[in-house]
């Protein structure tokens, strides 16, 4: 009795510190539109990844080698290099927050990806949970006046992809023996900023000019908003289900929501406080479909790996 409850504190206190990951997230539209250079999405990407790559890099002193420079690679790109720009693209072509609702797609593709890459049978709770998160992300950010763009729909569906296979990968792939979760988060951050850096330089031309204001922003978003908060979601995935760490991402948009209202003033209507509801329960009921069970922190790859 003593190891099982045991397991179930250890099991929601690790799915709680991962939650904080997405409510960070959710602070991101708040911060850009109040503190950072309009209509520089690339850029503000690049910001957000490889300052805070290079200074985990730093403080671990740890870098891939072997087959882990391929997968720190891959990740990387699939969870930020990749997600960042299709994000913004989504955002920024469709008005009315159908952004927000495809984003909200993401854990029906981790339960798909995980069926295929962990071998995961299909959970029939679990379908039912994301369906319920999309519908109240839905009835949280749609508006009447919503629009459907080709290139934003496919640039959101994508990215939702993109950020759930990444997820699934991470738990797939571990991480080499030896190697804490603040050096894969680092890796990842890096490779990520890698990718999007020239993407920023053809599109949006040289950076802008910035006031103390932006520094502030892109500090945070940095620090709090990428750095500790991907660390948290990659210390999740190495220890609980990936698809059940892939539900809290619906805590983002809620999140966005809430501190919109909070700080910017912007008003909740009835609807959008139901919605809210259900997204959470949604959230709530992706959890209770998955069994508490933690997972070894460390898997040694079948290949020796030199890291140091």
């Amino acid at each position: 009795m003593t190891t099982t409850t045991t397991a179930r504190d250890s099991y929601a206190g690790t799915l709680a510190l991962a939650a904080l990951a997405p409510i960070a997230w959710g602070s991101t539209y708040a911060v850009t539109t109040e503190f950072l250079p309009p209509d520089r999405p690339l850029f503000t990407g690049l910001m957000r990844a490889l300052p805070a790559g290079l200074a985990l890099l730093a403080v671990t002193r740890v870098l891939p080698r072997g087959v882990w420079l391929g997968r720190a690679a891959a990740l990387g790109v699939l969870n930020i290099g990749a997600f960042f720009p299709l994000l913004f693209l989504a955002a920024y072509r469709l008005p009315g927050g159908v952004a927000g609702v495809l984003g909200a797609v993401a854990p029906m593709f981790a339960l798909a990806f995980a069926t295929v890459v962990l071998a995961e049978k299909p959970n029939g709770r679990k379908v039912i949970a994301g369906l319920i998160g999309v519908f109240g992300v839905a009835l949280v950010v749609l508006r009447a006046n919503a629009q459907l763009d080709t290139v934003g729909v496919i640039a959101g569906l994508a990215g939702a992809a993109s950020m759930a296979l990444g997820t699934v990968l991470t738990q797939r792939w571990g991480r080499p023996e030896g190697v804490g979760p603040l050096a894969i988060t680092g890796w990842q951050l890096t490779a990520g900023g890698l990718f999007i850096a020239p993407l920023a330089s053809l599109i949006e031309g040289a950076p802008p000019a910035l006031d103390g204001r932006a520094v502030g922003g892109y500090l945070y978003l940095g620090v709090i908003g990428t750095a500790l908060a991907y660390f948290l979601w990659f210390r999740g995935i190495a220890k609980v289900p990936a698809t059940s760490v892939a539900f809290l991402g619906l805590l983002s948009p809620v999140s966005a929501a809430v501190i919109g209202w909070i700080a910017l003033g912007q008003a909740l209507s009835p609807l959008q406080v139901v919605g809210l509801g259900i997204a959470l329960g949604g959230t709530l009921l992706g959890q209770v479909a998955a069994k508490p069970r933690i997972e070894p922190a460390v898997v040694t790859p079948r290949v020796s790996v030199d890291v140091h």
